[in-house]
């Protein structure tokens, strides 16, 4: 059972269909305990970073988040959603993000026009990741976003992606994976992605 994470925003019910059409049994719940009995989780994300933090905490999904990722079962964070894996995010101020990875969310330089909107092509930055069978350097995913990750541990960065300056637009450690794109929105492409995460909570 993949659980899509509802916590009040985000663009559940896409991120639950594109699971589906791959053949996933999939929940959306905003049930704290349904995260923690789930065998793969899915943390999707749109809007504002604090909003996000704020809906989290108040219904223990954070807390369940945490417990869930320290299971060592597979979980995948979704725009937002990658995030929020971080120590904090420069968006509407300083606000603290999930703290499983050290590391900062920041805005695009003012040289850039945001949000970074539209399909553009990844650059696999490390090898051996389970998510990205079948996929290539180049491919193109879809991304809709003004924020984007720096990770204070770079070993982390499954992908790059190329936008006035090479941001991570992937990471990936042991049972944690995260996207700055959006899977759901990215066709072919980003299905083999969500085929790839059900084949492994399947195993």
């Amino acid at each position: 059972m993949i659980t899509v994470v509802d916590y009040g925003v985000g663009n559940l019910h896409s991120v639950a269909k594109a699971l589906e059409k791959v053949g996933a049994e999939t929940r959306v719940t905003s049930d704290w305990r349904d995260v923690e009995k789930s065998d793969g989780v899915v943390l999707p994300g749109v809007g504002a970073f604090k909003d996000s933090m704020d809906a989290m905490h108040r219904s223990d999904l954070a807390k369940a988040i945490k417990a869930f990722i320290h299971t060592g079962k597979p979980f995948l964070g979704v725009c937002v959603g990658l995030q929020m894996l971080f120590s904090e995010s420069e968006e509407f101020g300083k606000s603290k993000g999930l703290d499983i990875f050290p590391g900062r969310v920041v805005k695009f330089d003012q040289g850039q026009k945001v949000p970074h909107m539209g399909w553009n092509q990844i650059q696999i930055s490390k090898e051996g990741n389970p998510l990205l069978k079948g996929l290539k350097d180049g491919d193109f995913l879809y991304f809709v976003h003004s924020y984007y990750v720096v990770p204070e541990n770079t070993g982390i960065t499954a992908t790059q992606t190329s936008y006035g300056l090479d941001f991570t637009s992937m990471v990936w450690e042991k049972n944690i994976f995260g996207t700055q794109f959006h899977p759901e929105k990215s066709q072919g492409v980003g299905l083999k992605i969500y085929e790839n995460f059900k084949d492994l909570v399947n195993n």
